[in-house]
């Protein structure tokens, strides 16, 4: 499968530039201290990311995950964090994702969409210690397994993905319904495929939005990205392996559209981020494809709005008309 020859349009040097200084922001730390510090910070901005962002709370969250649902989505959520430097964080956050699983029990939910719960594992303790993340995992994967709910691993930088691959094959030795994402954009992400469909769970297809080294990863806005996701996305598709094409790409989904028009495939769903979606989500469901909604709730939003903004620099003029709109 390959793409059509338009996708070879180049990205205005400005437009790159803008990109990676926004994914060089999204890593840093002490920005998202400062902005959750200062209400003077906090509010205005706020703004800009409540068109990403489900809610602040899970009770905020809530409508959205029910006015989704009510159109036939299958839904993800993720309370949002990462990058925990404490063992006192790592627990704070484990027990609202535990109050999320008991909130979204899904057992009584015949026939209603699927429901799935995602997470960063360095927001329970990786960047702390393996075993106490993996300890607090093992805990969500069992009540998740007892709600009837899909536990979705996300991918973090590349120089996690080692440990995040390590910690979701020991949760795949005693549970089969603990998913994992992996981006395209990785140029081990290839290899690491063949290991990854000997484990149960869905497979998450993600471009990869980090700010990462060429020697690690393709530029998201290199023309070969979009192949080598379009490559990587027919392997798990043709494996058989439950997985989600989480893209809102118009370029892919064309061609992926046409490839899967004559196959009769029962293993896959389109993903998109709430919020971003702009009506491909619903095009996608007319057509007969299963979609999800991916939504985020949280105050933990700073990093995870750069990334967005990062995506599509264009965005960013949107985010000044958000963030001059009257509260």
């Amino acid at each position: 499968m390959t793409l059509p020859f338009q996708v070879q349009v180049q990205v205005p040097a400005l437009e790159v530039q803008a990109a990676d200084a926004l994914r060089r922001l999204a890593l840093d730390q002490a920005l998202k201290a400062q902005v959750l510090e200062t209400p003077a910070l906090y509010a205005p901005l706020y703004r800009v990311a409540r068109r990403y962002v489900a809610g602040e709370t899970l009770e905020e969250m809530r409508p959205e995950l029910e006015q989704a649902e009510a159109m036939g989505h299958r839904t993800t959520v993720d309370f949002m964090g990462e990058s925990v430097l404490d063992e006192a964080a790592a627990q704070a956050a484990l027990e609202e994702f535990s109050r999320l699983v008991q909130a979204l029990d899904a057992r009584a939910l015949e026939g209603r969409p699927q429901r799935s719960i995602s997470l960063d594992l360095s927001h329970i303790g990786l960047t702390v210690d393996h075993e106490l993340c993996l300890e607090g995992a093992s805990r969500l994967a069992q009540m998740t397994a007892q709600k009837g709910l899909e536990l979705m691993v996300s991918m973090e930088g590349s120089d996690r993905t080692e440990a995040i691959l390590a910690v979701h094959g020991r949760l795949c030795a005693h549970f089969t319904h603990v998913g994992i994402t992996v981006q395209a954009r990785l140029l081990r992400t290839w290899a690491d495929l063949d290991a990854l469909l000997e484990r149960p769970g869905r497979i998450r297809l993600v471009k990869g939005a980090f700010d990462e080294p060429e020697t690690v990863a393709l530029r998201r806005e290199n023309p070969q990205t979009a192949q080598r996701y379009l490559e990587v996305a027919e392997k798990l598709l043709s494996s058989g392996h439950l997985c989600s094409i989480a893209t809102r790409d118009a370029v892919i989904l064309d061609a992926l559209c046409g490839w899967l028009e004559h196959k009769n495939l029962q293993n896959y769903e389109f993903e998109m981020l709430y919020g971003l979606t702009e009506g491909q989500l619903e095009r996608l469901q007319s057509l007969g494809h299963p979609t999800r909604l991916y939504l985020v709730y949280g105050r933990e939003w700073v990093l995870y709005l750069l990334n967005r903004l990062a995506e599509r620099p264009e965005r960013v003029f949107q985010a000044l008309v958000d963030l001059g709109a009257r509260a």
